[in-house]
């Protein structure tokens, strides 16, 4: 055989194997194993029925937890209240009552929800409490 033929042969080989190849690429992104995500922020004088961002979850376990809280009234606690962005009135769901992080600037509450499945997911603070504002140094929420 011919070097020019040979070289014809290795053609459809190579287009073959680069199909091949991002074809694995391709399906190791959409078959990569679930990661936890989470977000950090903190609170300024979040009033009653204050909403965090929406996050969006693919559905799993939700925890969320509060450094070093205070408040305007020395109530010492704080409602924490998940709940699911929806059309029509938004579900909600057990509400946590965090205290632990009123004990000092790095004490910290966390509450944690069990799946509710994929959605948009928010917390709000101190629903029912009239007047009330709170203050936390650190909040991460891990979903």
């Amino acid at each position: 055989m011919r070097f020019a033929d040979l070289a014809a042969l290795r053609e459809p080989s190579r287009r073959i194997g680069t199909v091949v190849l991002g074809a694995v690429a391709v399906l190791g992104v959409i078959a990569a194993p679930a990661q936890a995500s989470s977000w950090s922020s903190s609170l300024t004088g979040a009033g009653p029925g204050f909403e965090s961002r929406r996050w969006a979850d693919s559905g799993g376990t939700t925890n969320i937890k509060f450094t070093g809280c205070s408040d305007d009234y020395s109530n010492k606690g704080v409602n924490v209240l998940l709940r699911k962005d929806t059309l029509g009135p938004d579900p909600y769901y057990v509400n946590a009552y965090f205290t632990n992080c009123f004990a000092s600037s790095t004490s910290t509450s966390s509450g944690t929800w069990a799946d509710h499945g994929s959605g948009n997911y928010y917390f709000a603070v101190n629903d029912a409490l009239v007047g009330v504002h709170v203050w936390v140094k650190s909040l991460t929420v891990t979903y």
